[in-house]
């Protein structure tokens, strides 16, 4: 049987690879990735895959080439390789509508955010904040997609005990923080995040985590704009055509 040579590119990490222990092939800070072929366009419109949102993840997990286990990235690190496989797949423009003009954007302008790597313990992906107004020590983790996995599948349990319940923001902190006042009890956990965190705590620990998170920078310049805006990630970054 023909052999076929398919070419591949090496994808920088947004998170150095500093936070995944050294037995994870995710610490290189590197991955490699194939260019999209026809199967991958069968992928991208699987109506099923669509239906269930998965249709990205899958779509991921068929063009990366490293042997990883896709439920240890985190999600910056998984931004970054959906950005790149946007890329290698349909070429660096992207166009779109923003306040009711067209915008066109260089997918490959956007750069990794920039990263206190004192803030970072090798191998270790575990950070420590004083909640400001009541000064209540926590410990937490970034997420990764498994956590998000994690989430999504307790917030559709919690819906169907609550159809008129939105408990996404609360199940989003009690699965990032590690421990409160030097307790890692779960229950401890979940019970100071439902009775006791402050909403303005919350808050700043939200902004604490997004400014520390390795990601890339999806904000753009509208034209005639001398200020940024969130990237819309429409339908047409992986469907150009449409």
């Amino acid at each position: 049987m023909a052999e076929f040579n398919l070419p591949t590119e090496e994808i920088e990490l947004p998170s150095k690879g500093i936070l995944y222990p050294e037995d994870n092939p995710l610490s290189s800070g590197k991955i490699e990735m194939k260019y999209m072929t026809a199967k991958e366009e069968d992928i991208l419109t699987n109506q099923s895959y669509i239906a269930k949102g998965t249709v990205i993840d899958k779509l991921l997990q068929s063009l990366i080439v490293s042997k990883i286990n896709y439920n240890d990235l985190l999600i910056g690190d998984k931004n970054a390789i959906m950005l790149a496989a946007r890329i290698l797949g349909y070429g660096p423009e992207y166009e779109f509508i923003f306040a009711g003009q067209k915008e066109k954007v260089d997918l490959t302008q956007i750069n990794n955010k920039q990263i206190d790597e004192s803030l970072f313990t090798k191998g270790k992906n575990e950070f420590g904040f004083t909640l400001p107004h009541t000064e209540n020590q926590i410990t937490f983790k970034l997420l990764t997609h498994g956590d998000e996995q994690k989430i999504a599948r307790e917030i559709e349990g919690l819906k169907k005990l609550q159809p008129d319940g939105n408990a996404e923001v609360s199940t989003r902190l009690k699965h990032s923080i590690l421990s409160v006042n030097g307790d890692s009890d779960p229950p401890t956990i979940r019970k100071f995040v439902d009775q006791a965190l402050l909403a303005r705590d919350a808050r700043a620990y939200r902004e604490y985590v997004n400014q520390i998170q390795p990601d890339i920078d999806l904000t753009f310049f509208p034209e005639g704009r001398d200020t940024k805006r969130p990237l819309p990630i429409s339908i047409n970054f992986f469907y150009p055509d449409a």
